[in-house]
């Protein structure tokens, strides 16, 4: 992958998504490496939350004759997408060609967990989660989700503060990982160290409303 693709790729592997794009947009992608620029545009997008962009990009590869690797890579981030946006059904429906085609990544495993999760399953999802952990203990998006479904089940408190600490040592300015933390904080009764991480959690995604959510529920709780 030379040009602007190659470009675009290097791009996207620093976190830059924007010049990605940039690069993507000048990149001629009409022959056999429209495949790979359609999936970098859709991973693009899906990061910078362009989610009706992200979606016509995906699935355009999956409808793709892609190689296996690269569609199994594909049903992945549209799975993502899918339960992101809380279309959790579609994304269990990609989740399970992945698992007919033999797929049982811990990442599959994870989204499977986020798509039970997103529909109130959180049996299922704390299953899902513990299968991803058994491939692979130190998955943080694993440790993350089992955390926080521990913590919003009000079970097993201890363990669910230990999965979310660890997740969070390993992406320490991760939004997700600070709120999972804090919430399992306010649930154990330890307002300070709650308010502590849901604030970092706030700083970093102002916009976001579970994280408003959850301050609103700690400032109510203190009152």
């Amino acid at each position: 992958m030379g040009g602007e693709l190659g470009e675009a790729l290097g791009a996207y592997r620093a976190g830059d998504w924007e010049r990605a794009l940039e690069a993507l947009e000048r990149a001629d992608a009409s022959g056999p490496e429209f495949v790979d620029a359609a999936y970098l545009l859709g991973l693009c997008h899906a990061r910078l939350a362009h989610w009706d962009e992200a979606l016509l990009y995906l699935e355009q590869v999956v409808t793709s004759d892609a190689d296996a690797p690269r569609l199994r890579q594909c049903r992945l981030a549209l799975a993502w997408v899918y339960a992101t946006t809380g279309r959790s059904r579609l994304a269990e429906y990609e989740l399970e060609k992945l698992r007919q085609a033999g797929d049982e990544s811990a990442a599959m495993w994870s989204t499977l967990g986020f798509a039970a999760f997103a529909q109130g399953r959180m049996e299922e999802a704390a299953s899902h989660y513990e299968a991803a952990l058994k491939l692979d203990g130190e998955n943080a998006n694993a440790l993350n989700g089992l955390g926080y479904v521990l913590a919003c089940s009000g079970r097993e408190l201890p363990r669910a503060l230990t999965c979310c600490r660890k997740a969070l040592d390993r992406a320490p300015e991760r939004p997700a990982y600070l709120d999972s933390l804090g919430w399992t904080y306010y649930k154990i009764g330890l307002a300070r160290e709650a308010a502590r991480y849901l604030a970092q959690a706030a700083e970093l995604a102002p916009d976001n409303a579970e994280i408003r959510a959850h301050l609103d529920a700690l400032k109510e709780g203190s009152s």
